[in-house]
């Protein structure tokens, strides 16, 4: 250190450039250069994030007056018992139970995908598994959303090739079901379930492909050499292995579609989802403090899951 900093007074003597001396400056006190590097961001990340994400959650513990229509600016937990009225229960229980589904399906097909391409995609082909999943991602979010609702339309390409396959009897049948049925696939909670899964796909393929990318090969064949059959080398090797990248994904998938208010609004009926909801009440209602409110349901559900996935040992790997 001494030498470095003997090294540092003979470049001041023989004189140097600003830059020079700010280097020497930034050598000497590491801290400086540090404080310097991370300030701007962590102040943007504590005043503009977080800042205004406490702002609204603050928001939640006021209460609107119902006369009045303004906000009563005094700590009360009225609309948290607004928010567990059947109706908004009815919201939340609807959005969580379709995200569930979402994550369930979403991990089951990409699953397969996922370990194509870990074990036996190479070269071009490797090239082509990354552009099939990229490349929707690369388009308009909107505009794939509004092709789906052309898709799922009871004018639409799906409900022609049903016709055409002479299966329009199970399409039928499965709109006539009363709760996931509707019009039309447009107009149904499986329309927006299979837009759902559909948009969030590549969010699990990805992290569940990185997963099994570090799996072993020789794993999988000490597992054969010692007699496992498929079934019991997939449940007790590639499955706890690839389970870190299963939970990175499921987060993504899961947390979404909790959030999400575009897809339920374009496709399928006039239920409320949390999104929605959260949309209505602070536009159009000009409620936000049970806007707020809705917004603590994700953060909760999401706290928790994560805090139970942690303690599965889950994020080891990772």
């Amino acid at each position: 250190m001494s030498e470095a900093v003997a090294a540092i007074g003979v470049v001041e003597q023989q004189g140097g450039g600003p830059l020079r001396r700010l280097s020497d400056i930034f050598y000497l006190h590491p801290r400086l250069f540090l404080a310097l590097l991370l300030g701007p961001p962590l102040i943007w990340l504590g005043l503009v994030y977080v800042g205004s994400l406490v702002a609204l959650l603050a928001q939640s513990f006021f209460r609107l007056d119902e006369f009045t229509g303004l906000i009563v600016y005094k700590p009360t937990l009225a609309t948290y018992a607004e928010l567990l009225a059947p109706a908004n229960l009815d919201i939340i229980i609807r959005t969580v139970t379709m995200a569930a589904l979402v994550t369930i399906a979403a991990a089951i097909i990409a699953f397969p995908i996922a370990y194509f391409a870990a074990r036996y995609a190479r070269g071009r082909w490797k090239v082509f598994f990354y552009l099939g999943i990229m490349l929707p991602l690369w388009s308009s979010y909107l505009v794939r959303v509004y092709a789906w609702k052309l898709i799922l339309a009871k004018e639409g390409i799906l409900t022609w090739l049903f016709g055409k396959l002479h299966l329009s009897w199970l399409l039928d049948a499965i709109l006539s079901i009363p709760v996931i049925g509707g019009p039309s696939l447009s107009i149904s909670y499986t329309g927006t379930f299979l837009v759902f899964l559909y948009i969030w796909l590549p969010f699990m393929i990805l992290p569940v492909q990185a997963a099994l990318e570090r799996v072993p090969v020789s794993l999988i064949e000490a597992s054969a050499d010692l007699g496992a059959r498929p079934g019991q080398t997939f449940r007790a090797v590639i499955l706890p292995l690839a389970l870190p990248g299963i939970v990175a994904g499921s987060i993504f998938t899961f947390s979404l579609t909790l959030g999400d208010y575009i897809i339920p609004q374009i496709i399928g009926n006039s239920r409320l989802f949390i999104g929605m909801a959260v949309y209505a009440h602070q536009g159009t209602a000009g409620n936000i403090p049970l806007a707020a409110a809705f917004t603590v349901v994700p953060i909760v559900i999401m706290g928790i899951y994560l805090t139970i996935a942690r303690k599965m040992g889950a994020f080891d790997a990772l």
